[in-house]
């Protein structure tokens, strides 16, 4: 396929249905976990890892105390904490080793993935499942995409952290104007 407006629609008619199997209830717990923690954790690998960046981005604009697992200043992991990890597999081997130490810590978990069932959902307290294809995950999702690797699960995280954000924000009584107070000026 060459025609620009064939993908259009093939892309968004997949994250849309993507979007809409997410259970609602799942997302509502993550932002009560994320308004209940003493700080957030973030972390994911590739191209997830990057949409979490994003994410914790928008939650420091929001007022919450938020890192960025691997930076160097990213401080030790406690009790009262929560990791919020992405992995469409969720066998990532740094994504189940930080899930493991963040348990042995007392912190909570939560994973978006596209399974389920897999070594890090096992450790999660709250798995956000996003049905779609990913390469890596053992077995099949259940879910086919036209597009290659694990790009609809990871155009359909990025959507699902910004409705979040969106949500939380009328939840906490946090608007734009707030959010870009917070926004860098060392720019």
């Amino acid at each position: 396929m060459t025609d620009y407006g064939e993908w259009v629609e093939i892309v968004t008619g997949e994250v849309r249905r993507t979007l809409e199997r997410v259970p609602a209830g799942e997302l509502a717990r993550l932002r009560e976990a994320i308004r209940g923690a003493k700080r957030v954790f973030v972390a994911g690998k590739g191209r997830s890892g990057l949409f979490m960046r994003g994410f914790a981005m928008r939650l420091m604009h929001q007022g919450f105390t938020v890192s960025v697992v691997d930076e160097v200043t990213t401080p030790a992991i406690q009790a009262g904490d929560l990791l919020i990890l992405a992995s469409g597999s969720g066998k990532t081997p740094s994504v189940v080793q930080y899930a493991t130490k963040a348990k042995q810590c007392g912190a909570q978990v939560a994973l978006f993935t596209a399974f389920p069932d897999s070594a890090t959902a096992q450790q999660a307290d709250l798995v956000i499942h996003v049905p779609a294809p990913s390469v890596k995950g053992d077995g099949v999702s259940g879910v086919v995409s036209a597009q290659p690797m694990a790009n609809l699960f990871e155009q359909s995280l990025t959507l699902l952290l910004d409705i979040t954000t969106l949500l939380m924000m009328a939840e906490i009584g946090v608007d734009g104007e707030q959010m870009f107070s917070r926004h860098a000026n060392l720019e």
